[in-house]
């Protein structure tokens, strides 16, 4: 991007007058070359994982969120269930969306539908609003495919009976009755319990990339971004980690760590110890990590940096 001579023009300009197959370049901006990048990091990123737990012989996986500043844009990336959020005086601005069984049904369902072998007859693929048990056969219900927003109605046969591709709602759902996140790194060898069904054809390496064109803000110094797991959110809002960062913030300005102490801050109201400004005093079990990354500096600065 910032090379004289970038190796395709990205200028979308005539390079073959005399030849009308050949007239114009599509129209590839340079933000298009970062997303293109993240997400190959992405890919490569989990090649490397899958190669390494293989030859150690060990299992595991994780979600992923980058963040990337580049020429006066942010480009967030993510695949899993952590969130990033821009926060500030006046806006809530989310900056990734979570990728679960529900968020992603159709698509794990139309995998399935085209590769039925993947649920080794163990699994249907079809959602319902509830576990079928053997009293439901033959009674009408409600179903999801693959290829439906909406729901229909449809006679129960002996194969709905089978536990179901995805399980459970919110936080209690699952993919193969294994996995509640549907994107993430790893898990190669991941395997459905006392079966051979492998989960990996299902989770996508894949990131959602957002991109913020910070140059476009006017950008104050209580401006940040909040990078946490799912730990956090299972128990704090949008809304209640925003208000946590404008009750924080402004009393502790003279403090050099003070984006730090934020960060452990927000850790803190999740631990239920008090109510503390969100007044729910809720308990998050999960292991928690936390960025809290001002944006002021970083528009401050010229864009090649």
């Amino acid at each position: 991007m910032v090379a004289l001579q970038p190796p395709m023009h990205l200028s979308g300009r005539c390079v073959c007058p005399s030849d009308p197959q050949f007239v114009e370049e599509k129209g590839i901006r340079a933000e298009d070359l970062v997303i293109g990048a993240l997400e190959n990091a992405f890919q490569e990123c989990d090649e490397v994982i899958g190669r390494e737990l293989e030859a150690s012989g060990q299992v595991g996986g994780c979600t992923a969120l980058v963040a990337v500043f580049l020429q006066g844009k942010l480009y967030v990336a993510n695949a899993g269930d952590s969130r990033a959020i821009l926060v500030r005086k006046d806006e809530v601005r989310p900056l990734s969306s979570e990728f679960t069984p529900e968020t992603e049904r159709q698509r794990i369902q139309q995998l399935a539908f085209v590769y039925p072998e993947l649920l080794a007859g163990e699994f249907t693929r079809l959602e319902f609003p509830r576990r079928l048990k053997g009293d439901d056969l033959g009674q009408k219900v409600l179903f999801r495919d693959h290829h439906m927003r909406g729901w229909s109605y449809k006679c129960v046969e002996k194969s709905d009976l089978k536990y179901p591709l995805i399980h459970g709602q919110g936080r209690q759902a699952r993919l193969l009755g294994t996995l509640a996140v549907s994107r993430g790194l790893g898990d190669h060898q991941l395997r459905v319990l006392d079966t051979n069904i492998q989960l990996k054809p299902f989770l996508l390496s894949v990131p959602q990339v957002t991109v913020l064109d910070v140059d476009q803000l006017e950008l104050q110094e209580e401006d940040v971004v909040v990078m946490a797991t799912d730990g956090l959110w299972d128990v704090l809002s949008n809304e209640q980690v925003a208000r946590l960062v404008r009750s924080f913030l402004p009393g502790n300005q003279e403090d050099p760590h003070r984006f730090s102490e934020l960060a452990k801050m927000l850790i803190h109201s999740t631990q239920g110890k008090d109510d503390g400004p969100t007044g729910e005093g809720q308990v998050s079990y999960d292991d928690i990590s936390v960025f809290v990354i001002p944006l002021h500096s970083q528009g401050q600065r010229s864009s090649g940096h």
